[in-house]
């Protein structure tokens, strides 16, 4: 536990079957379960996640794949039904340092925050250890989801984020885009609920591994998203429709 909250951490994972082990051995012992949703793989993934000698560990398998989104709904869901009040994503590809897990959901443990999502752009060495297309490329995102939102972030794309059970409760989850691009629908979501959202500097890990984002979400999938949000918000200020929290 990390102070009185049970905490769990979900790996999405698709085709890591060289990674996975490595990163769940890196998961810090506070965390109370360790949920990895293998989203299709054609490899070892389930396999080699299910060898790790840990009893935190959980895998469940989507015998297609769905996308990280769907991956994460399996997740989260799995993770709040078994008891946990926060639930952190680290990707199976070890590309999160387990050593800012504790600043991440540090704010949600203490009632600061709803949502907090890892900031990679604001690391003094952010420039130096990312690729060049994929800084400038968050950067204009974040700008862009900025904008559509309403929320004051710095990296919209990073996918190390932390949630609270009270935030998942308020969030249609059934209606989360299923793939890339579902850090901005997700921050949508949060701003349309008046949900607290919160960044905190972690470290940019780049060490080999392949990235599932390609040009074409940076270019039409995502700036759709994000047309999508800023629809969706309007939609409900000219109907003057309530939040869906409000309808409970």
């Amino acid at each position: 536990m990390f102070g009185q909250a049970q905490i769990a951490v979900v790996v999405p994972a698709y085709n890591e079957g060289q990674r996975i082990a490595a990163t769940l051995r890196s998961i810090p012992e506070y965390v109370d379960r360790v949920i990895v949703v293998d989203d299709g793989s054609s490899d070892e993934t389930s396999a080699r996640a299910r060898a790790v000698d840990d009893a935190r560990v959980c895998v469940l398998r989507h015998e297609q794949n769905r996308g990280v989104g769907a991956a994460l709904c399996t997740g989260y869901a799995h993770a709040f039904a078994e008891g946990a009040e926060v639930a952190a994503v680290m990707a199976g590809d070890g590309q999160m340092h387990p050593a800012d897990l504790h600043a991440l959901i540090a704010p949600l443990v203490a009632g600061q925050a709803d949502y907090v999502k890892g900031d990679r752009l604001s690391h003094p060495e952010a420039f130096a250890r990312m690729p060049l297309t994929r800084y400038l490329g968050n950067c204009v995102l974040s700008w862009l989801t900025r904008l559509a939102t309403g929320l004051a972030l710095s990296d919209s794309q990073c996918g190390f984020t932390a949630l609270h059970k009270r935030a998942h409760e308020r969030i249609p989850m059934h209606a989360l885009w299923r793939g890339y691009g579902y850090p901005n629908d997700l921050l949508g979501f949060l701003a349309e609920e008046k949900l607290r959202v919160r960044d905190v500097v972690v470290q940019p890990i780049y060490a080999g591994e392949n990235s599932g984002v390609r040009l074409h979400h940076a270019l039409l999938v995502i700036p759709l998203l994000l047309v999508r949000v800023v629809a969706r918000r309007l939609g409900r200020v000219l109907s003057n429709e309530p939040a869906a929290s409000a309808l409970h």
